[in-house]
């Protein structure tokens, strides 16, 4: 039976749209570095992201166009303050060890200083980048489901020491760097960084409808749909009483795939029940989470 309070299970994450000030540049970064594809240029909007069958371990839909990394060119913006609330990272999800290594290999040589760490996070592995604008960037891979382990309804997650040398030694092969920009690849996750913790947890969860899957105390919440590790995290690590965000340089908004129009129908239901404004923009809907990030809820294509 359907609980009318969360989420469908295979709710999945769709595109992020940055705001950025040097199209050019960003649109190399995603393309050549990360090996996202060009999917459309249309003046001063670049969407790119992967073709072909790129169904993956997080839920997300195949599809024979999948945007991942939307660039919306807004020279007029100023860059946010280091401590205000908006994106902590992307995080592009790879099937295979391999493909991530190409990945991380390419990223790392073609901008040697944009490597900011790496972690075994029990249910994956990790590497985290800068990407030329400042906005975080994670790639990585995950354990299988049947290697994760659950306590109380809380999945297992540590932050280990993860050597990204021996990982590109063992995992690099000439036929995975000749695949990369080809290799499939999803928006895994999204973290942000808010305000503070409750907040971030009445809305996410309580009103959302995403289930709560990790919690570090009043520091960090994990929240997922359909038992993935997280699909979306709020932290407060360098964010901690940021108010409402104003226009900016960086995270311009956050989409979630619902299965169907009706998921999405009672998705709305719910969160007007809640009080919270939902903008009916088409087939989408829009809503600003308490921080003023733009999050779009749209069905699948698939």
């Amino acid at each position: 039976m359907t609980d009318s309070t969360r989420l469908a299970a295979d709710t999945a994450m769709g595109p992020v749209t940055l705001d950025v000030a040097d199209l050019d540049a960003m649109t190399a970064y995603y393309r050549d570095a990360v090996g996202l594809r060009v999917l459309d240029s249309a003046g001063p909007v670049v969407t790119l992201g992967q073709t072909g069958d790129a169904g993956a371990a997080s839920g997300a839909p195949a599809s024979a166009e999948q945007p991942l990394v939307v660039l919306r060119h807004s020279p007029t913006l100023r860059h946010a303050g280091p401590r205000e609330a908006g994106l902590f990272h992307t995080a592009i999800l790879f099937e295979t060890q391999a493909a991530l290594a190409a990945a991380v290999y390419t990223v790392a040589t073609t901008h040697p200083n944009r490597f900011t760490g790496s972690s075994d996070h029990l249910v994956s592995q990790a590497f985290y980048f800068d990407d030329p604008e400042g906005n975080g960037v994670e790639l990585y891979w995950d354990r299988d489901r049947t290697q994760w382990s659950w306590v109380h309804g809380s999945v297992e997650m540590a932050t280990l020491f993860l050597d990204p040398n021996a990982f590109l030694r063992e995992h690099l092969t000439d036929e995975a760097l000749a695949a990369h920009g080809s290799a499939p690849a999803v928006v895994g996750h999204v973290h942000l960084s808010v305000g503070d913790i409750a907040t971030a947890r009445h809305f996410y969860v309580d009103q959302l409808g995403f289930d709560l899957t990790n919690a570090y105390g009043e520091q960090a919440i994990f929240v997922s749909a359909g038992g993935y590790h997280h699909h979306m995290a709020m932290n407060v690590w360098r964010s901690s009483g940021a108010g409402r965000r104003m226009p900016a340089l960086g995270l311009g908004q956050v989409d979630l795939v619902l299965p169907s129009a009706d998921e999405l129908g009672a998705t709305a239901e719910r969160l007007q029940h809640y009080g919270v404004a939902v903008r009916d923009v088409g087939p989408t809907l829009e809503l600003d989470d308490p921080w003023g990030t733009l999050i779009r809820l749209a069905p699948s294509r698939a």
